[in-house]
């Protein structure tokens, strides 16, 4: 008699993924805002639409952490990739002014571990509480075959909302206007095949992440995103935001051209503001030139924002009064819709 096949002899184990459910449960209830109505296990996340909106638009987007889970996989160190996934989610939706509702995940394994996917979850969640949103389920897709045991991806999806009042619009950045860069102290998540190419191709991870640098290059790698939708909120509702851009793939010029208008051009100061040492160890060890760093890392300004020159003082104040550094890097000029970077 022909032995029966199961599920789990084909590498799919329903047991392991109901357990990882239940552990995460409580890294999901923790995030919750008033507005979740549904609970853990339901087929849908049903959110209620917060009060004090005159005119309510919602926002969403999704995105992952690109590559850099392969930096985690190499450390065996899970709890903050969650948190990248969250922010590029988060501070997308974030340049239309929307404050982050809510997020769902999407973790794709070669094989369940509960241990892990818990780990996981908690970055999820972790990154939910610095944004202002709730984690209100997700997706635990077990993929054997189609990736290894040990392997994961991970991508994120997230849902805000806006005063339509208060969308920013091409149509209203002008002549002379500044932009603001804040800060970020690292690579976020943006770059990675380029950067493990050079930093991770038969380096020790264990050495110091640059000359002087108390953090080693395998903690340097695996640094969380910073997330700064609560910052943008807090600028969008005391300043003029005219346009905001989310600097990540593509660098400061390939997404701030996303938010100005065709007769305009953004001339950036490069002098303008620290840039992280790592992103001198990436150039000097490649070699990789200054014109392909600029298309491809954000060089330490992970947002920027269009303002009103008599805005731009009262803008820094606002990012720093939320841990942010933040510079007037560049403006506007009349041009035909491209980013200059220069250096004076």
């Amino acid at each position: 008699m022909t032995e029966e096949i199961t599920y789990s002899a084909s590498g799919v184990d329903i047991d392991a993924a109901d357990e990882a459910i239940r552990r995460i449960g409580p890294h999901l209830r923790s995030t919750f805002r008033p507005e979740v109505l549904s609970d853990i296990g339901g087929f849908g996340s049903v959110v209620a639409i917060p009060e004090g909106y005159k005119e309510p638009i919602l926002v969403s987007g999704n995105d992952g952490a690109g590559t850099k889970p392969l930096v985690a996989m190499a450390l065996n160190s899970y709890e903050t990739i969650g948190i990248d996934v969250v922010a590029m989610c988060v501070d997308d939706i974030a340049t239309s002014g929307a404050e982050p509702l809510f997020f769902l995940d999407q973790i794709t394994i070669g094989s369940v571990n509960p241990d892990r996917i818990e780990e996981l979850v908690r970055g999820f969640a972790e990154g939910c509480r610095q944004a202002g949103c709730a984690l209100t389920g997700g997706e635990i897709a077990e993929h054997p075959g189609l990736m290894g045991k040990d392997e994961f991806d991970l991508s994120g999806f997230a849902v805000g909302i806006a005063e339509r009042s208060r969308l920013p619009s091409v149509a209203n950045v002008k002549n002379g206007d500044f932009i603001i860069g804040i800060a970020s102290p690292g690579l976020r998540c943006n770059g990675y095949s380029l950067a493990r190419k050079i930093l991770m191709n038969g380096q020790n991870l264990e050495q110091p992440a640059f000359k002087g640098a108390e953090m080693s290059l395998g903690e340097e790698l695996l640094k969380p995103s910073v997330i700064y939708a609560p910052t943008l909120l807090a600028l969008f509702s005391k300043v003029e935001v005219r346009g905001a851009a989310h600097i990540t793939g593509g660098g400061l010029p390939g997404n701030l051209s996303r938010v100005i208008p065709r007769e305009l051009d953004v001339i950036i100061r490069r002098n303008t503001w620290r840039r992280p040492k790592i992103f001198d160890r990436i150039a000097i060890d490649g070699p990789v030139s200054i014109n392909e760093m600029e298309k491809v890392f954000n060089l330490g300004i992970g947002m920027t924002l269009i303002v009103r020159p008599e805005d731009a003082l009262e803008a820094i104040e606002i990012s720093e009064a939320h841990g942010h550094e933040a510079f007037i890097i560049g403006k506007t000029v009349i041009g035909d819709g491209i980013v200059r970077m220069v250096d004076d």
